[in-house]
């Protein structure tokens, strides 16, 4: 597979999620509490692990005899033979206090090709202005983004409203002021620090609806802007969505990604035990997955998701997040009806073409066939 052209923009690609081995060529450290971790990438799988700004690959590990999946957005604007993650240290998070403390040069871990549509709508960046607002570990996807823009074209402009506790926990510091020295003038860097006084008042303190108004007002006019691109909690990425439309930004302008929906239970995990017993009245729930067609019963008193199910009996069913955010373990409704709980990764038109979040769907039909492989 050629590599792809970064100097525009398209739909990002799609392909069967699937895990590889990867060595760890770099851990470098970013912050006091997170560091990026660069996979070296064989030649020989380039063509999987080409990817768009903006898009995440989910990693495995066994940490303490338990297999933890975590997703993360790809840092680092594309260059073969290797690929970055930012990991950020999360209070009680077991993956991520581990690759911080662990994680070296030469371990080996299972990643997954690269997935996600956190990328462009936009044909060509040419005379075109983004803006990224993050918070937190929520600049890795932007960063990349950030790089893409400014380099596709000499005339594209991309502002960033990037926000934090303090100094000290701002990722990829040296970067961002590496890049607004090579673009001074194409690229705007606001810094919002909610616990750290700063010379502008406007940037200081929490980034509430407030404070948006006032920058949407004076800092960064929504009527110049072509794309939004909103990474963060999802209480920041709410308040932004709930807010550009008073400016009127269409909601179409706008993509977003979160890294938890901040609801209990969101973290990855195994198939829950579920038995089925004679009698029991059960869903038919049949999917395929690498051209291989597999069917079990879910129990309709057990109200357990189509991946839950497909789990139990096919470990290698694609997932990292199980949560609706990552979009992993995407397939496509080809018979019977679901419900599905929670959508933060699909965009409307993969809905209406019948794609669904297998880790929040349930089956409302009798029989229910789920595709991955499409």
């Amino acid at each position: 597979m050629a590599a792809l052209n970064l100097g525009s923009t398209g739909a990002a690609p799609r392909r069967r999620a699937s895990f590889h081995a990867l060595r760890v060529k770099r851990v470098a450290p970013l912050t006091r509490d997170s560091v990026e971790v660069t996979f070296e990438v064989p030649e020989a799988l380039h063509g999987q692990f080409d990817y768009l700004p903006g898009q995440h690959v989910a990693l495995r590990a066994m940490v303490d005899e338990d297999e933890l999946r975590r997703s993360y957005s790809i840092c680092r604007p594309l260059q073969p033979g290797e690929l970055s993650v930012a990991i950020k240290r999360d209070a009680g998070g077991v993956f991520s206090n581990w690759a911080n403390d662990t994680l070296a040069v030469g371990d080996e871990m299972q990643v997954m090709s690269p997935q996600g549509t956190f990328t462009s709508n936009l044909p060509s960046f040419e005379h075109k202005h983004i803006v990224g607002i993050a918070a937190g570990s929520g600049i890795t996807p932007i960063a990349s983004l950030a790089h893409t823009v400014l380099e596709s074209s000499p005339d594209s402009r991309f502002t960033l409203l990037y926000s934090n506790k303090s100094t000290m926990d701002v990722m990829f510091v040296e970067e961002l002021a590496d890049l607004k020295d090579a673009h001074p003038s194409r690229f705007a860097l606001h810094h919002v620090l909610s616990r750290e006084q700063r010379a502008s008042p406007l940037m200081s303190g929490r980034l509430d609806q407030e404070r948006l108004r006032t920058i949407l007002e004076s800092v960064i006019l929504p009527y110049t802007v072509d794309e939004w691109f909103l990474c963060g909690p999802f209480e920041l990425v709410q308040l932004v969505r709930d807010t550009l439309p008073e400016f009127g930004v269409d909601a179409s302008h706008v993509r977003f990604e979160l890294f938890t929906t901040g609801e209990p239970g969101s973290q990855p995990k195994r198939a829950r035990p579920v038995e089925v017993r004679k009698g029991d009245k059960v869903f038919d729930v049949r999917f395929q997955l690498d051209g291989q067609t597999s069917q079990v019963d879910s129990p309709v008193e057990a109200n357990e998701t189509i991946l839950n199910a497909a789990l139990r009996i096919r470990p290698d069913v694609p997932f990292a997040c199980s949560g609706g955010v990552c979009g992993t373990c995407r397939a496509r409704v080809i018979e019977g009806s679901v419900n599905m709980d929670e959508n933060y990764a699909l965009e409307p038109d993969e809905v209406e073409r019948g794609y669904v979040l297998t880790c929040q769907s349930h089956p409302t039909s009798e029989k229910v066939t789920v595709d991955y492989d499409v």
